[in-house]
């Protein structure tokens, strides 16, 4: 339907039925302002959950069957509860309902007391005759924390580039950081980029945050060579395999040797021709059993994902743009199409197979390695729209409408991050089954998970279709029953969970994540006293439950930082919106006041010239650290790039083609590629990992005063 906008504020009955979906008529950009939403996007959303209230009698009409539907209904269509006590829901139906409990262990039970953590299928029926099913989530109370303390490196890992890799960094790279960084180094995690499928095109977009599918890993990050069957290829296609290695070399050496940026499409169509060859080898016994049931494990998904990928291939990456009946993925065209594709398709579920064997090996060799976490995998926020995810889950998505931010202090103008948000009406009737499948899945390799904008299990900024960003609203999210399957879901896989809870947060929204267990993540130039002095804040008022880091992707390396560079980046690329001067001025009082406390604290030692550190500016970066240790955060995170000085931050927020996002190569001080084999004998890495090491022996943590 096409929802027109009123020509007057929100009246009563449009407020109240927004309300009664969950939609926010108006939002607080900061604790003393509310700003009323514009009354097309509550409309506009209101009809991207299939209501209409483009007329009043429309919403006059909508409202009553809400109250009426609500007055009715016995039970929401998914019921939370915790382990060990009766879901409150539940307390709340009429005396002498019976209820029918058919559990995930496949039990059959007439009280929900003492229930086992699953998800559960819940008939009542009440005196009056009235009959509910409802999906039964028992959850723990909390997710599974770290044990003790510690520190671990943060790595784009396309950005990491060996002596084997093919123009960038791949599981085989990641494997032998892992195993290096917690033998060697003491690590306890290493944290990377969200390595989800990327959409194909030409170029591909190259953000890790727009991907295709959530669900499934991106074959670009393969390791070719690791394959078992690498080694079998015939003898007819050895020198045709001869030639793509030969090609791989160049494009490494293109990107480690002649100052080219990653080209991650040149990469893929080297690796693609190279698996096509591979795939030509037959699977042993044991290897082809291994396959048939990551089949069957992963069932419809697996094979929409493949099914999206073969149509790609031949229509194009916008299926949007497909022939009519192939736009839905259950219909007989799609069917047939399948069939017809059907080597395309075994081809593409074949490479799912092999990345995820490859991404459980990764994080073997880091529990191997003693890592008492080992990696920790980004789930981005949302799927681009174009994508298999968005193709294949239609009914869960929100026709029309885009995840965004709303304008605030930063950002006068608001976000538009071009994500299609899932419908929580429809999460709920499935029991949030996508949500719970995507989680099970990335956890099988995840020995904790990163959830970008955590926030998002509790609201989203909805953004109608060709409208502004500032012209959106807010929708809510059952966010109880979101933490109930997060929790049942990590605590199954024994993983921890980080929530980035920067930028402004809802009250209560800290709380009730520390409560269930999720850390938060704390970047220490933005950890101030902001409800008094504004001045930085001392180390023992951090939060304990978080990841402290220095800095993060999106945000300048350590180095930038403290000399500045960062502004006369962002003045170069005409990003600044004050003049420059101001900006520089601002950017060094920041610093000095942190400087500041970190010699207050005895944290800074003097730069030796000939030793470590071997300058002022690696005397800094290693204050900052000790600092974050001073902090009881129970992780610290460290950003690979300022083990090595480099100065370029791998996003910069606000470009497009401006600046080379996500196509950096990890660089030292003075631009010049850094090998993962460099990394691992550089002095530069090892004086500040020391710093990391006597910190954490030390016991530091929690603390305000003393020495280093």
């Amino acid at each position: 339907m096409t929802a027109s906008r009123p020509a007057e504020p929100l009246g009563e009955e449009l407020s109240r039925l927004a309300e009664l979906h969950g939609v926010a008529t108006a939002y607080r950009p900061s604790p003393d302002r509310t700003v009323p939403a514009a009354p097309g996007a509550v409309v506009a959303v209101l009809a991207a959950l299939g209501v209409d209230a483009s007329t009043p009698q429309a919403t006059a009409a909508a409202l009553a069957a809400r109250q009426q539907e609500l007055a009715e209904r016995l039970l929401e269509p998914t019921v939370v509860g915790r382990h060990g006590s009766t879901p409150a829901a539940l307390d709340a139906l009429p005396d002498g309902t019976r209820l029918h409990i058919r559990t995930e262990q496949g039990e059959t039970r007439a009280s929900a007391d003492q229930l086992p953590p699953g998800i559960h299928h819940l008939t009542a029926t009440a005196p009056d005759g009235r009959t509910a099913e409802a999906h039964l989530v028992i959850a723990p109370d909390r997710l599974p924390t770290p044990t003790g303390r510690s520190y671990g490196l943060m790595v784009q890992v396309y950005s990491l580039l060996s002596r084997h890799s093919w123009g960038m960094g791949d599981l085989g790279d990641l494997g032998e950081l892992t195993a290096w960084a917690g033998r060697s180094l003491g690590a306890g995690f290493v944290q990377v980029n969200p390595l989800h499928a990327a959409v194909p095109g030409a170029p591909t977009d190259p953000s890790p945050y727009r991907p295709s599918s959530r669900r499934f890993p991106d074959p670009v990050y393969l390791r070719v060579e690791d394959i078992p069957e690498f080694a079998y290829v015939g003898e007819a296609d050895r020198d045709r395999l001869r030639g793509l290695l030969d090609r791989a070399a160049r494009l490494r050496e293109s990107v480690l040797e002649k100052d080219a940026l990653i080209d991650r499409d040149a990469v893929w169509e080297a690796k693609r021709e190279a698996l096509e060859l591979v795939r030509q080898v037959p699977l042993g016994p044991g290897r082809r059993a291994a396959y048939v049931d990551f089949l069957a494990r992963e069932g419809e998904a697996l094979e929409d994902h493949a099914t999206w990928s073969a149509l790609a291939e031949t229509h194009g990456s916008d299926w949007h743009r497909w022939p009519a009946g192939l736009r839905d993925p259950r219909s007989p065209e799609t069917a047939r199409a399948r069939t017809e594709l059907m080597d395309r398709v075994d081809f593409h579920c074949r490479l799912a197979w092999l990345t995820d064997s490859q991404l459980t090996a990764a994080q073997r060799a880091a529990r191997e390695a003693g890592m008492p976490v080992g990696i920790v995998h980004d789930l981005a926020v949302g799927v681009h729209p174009d994508g298999a995810d968005a193709w294949a889950q239609q009914r869960y998505f929100a026709a029309g409408m885009s995840v965004g931010a709303p304008p605030d202090a930063f950002n006068s103008l608001g976000q538009d991050w071009g994500l299609p948000p899932w419908r929580p009406d429809r999460l709920a009737e499935s029991g949030y089954a996508p949500y719970r499948r995507l989680l099970r899945a990335l956890f099988r390799y995840a020995g904790a998970l990163r959830i970008d904008h955590v926030m998002g299990l509790f609201r989203l900024w909805w953004v109608p279709q060709g409208r502004p960003p500032t012209e959106g609203t807010y929708v809510r999210y059952d966010a109880e029953a979101m933490l109930a399957i997060l929790a049942l879901e990590a605590s199954r896989a024994g993983s921890v969970v980080i929530g980035e809870d920067l930028g402004t947060v809802e009250p209560g929204v800290r709380e009730t994540l520390r409560e269930r267990g999720v850390l938060g993540t704390s970047v220490l130039w933005f950890e101030r006293d902001w409800d008094g002095d504004g001045r930085p804040l001392d180390p023992g008022r951090w939060r304990a439950d978080c990841l402290a880091t220095a800095t993060t992707h999106d945000l300048p390396p350590t180095a930038a930082r403290l000399t500045g560079e960062h502004v006369e980046l962002r003045d170069r690329l005409g990003l600044l919106t004050r003049p420059v001067e101001e900006e520089r001025i601002e950017s060094a009082t920041d610093v000095g006041e942190w400087l500041a406390l970190l010699s207050g604290l005895g944290l800074r030692e003097p730069a030796t010239g000939g030793g470590r550190p071997a300058s002022e500016e690696e005397a800094e970066i290693h204050a900052v650290h000790r600092f974050l240790l001073r902090t009881p955060a129970r992780m610290i995170g460290v950003w690979l790039p300022d083990t090595v000085g480099d100065r370029r931050p791998q996003n910069l927020p606000g470009t497009w083609d401006q600046y080379p996002n996500w196509r950096l190569p990890l660089a030292d001080a003075d631009g010049r590629p850094v090998t993962l084999e460099e990394l691992a004998a550089s002095p530069r890495l090892h004086a500040l990992v020391e710093v990391l090491r006597a910190g954490l022996d030390a016991g530091q943590g929690g603390g305000g005063g003393g020495g280093p």
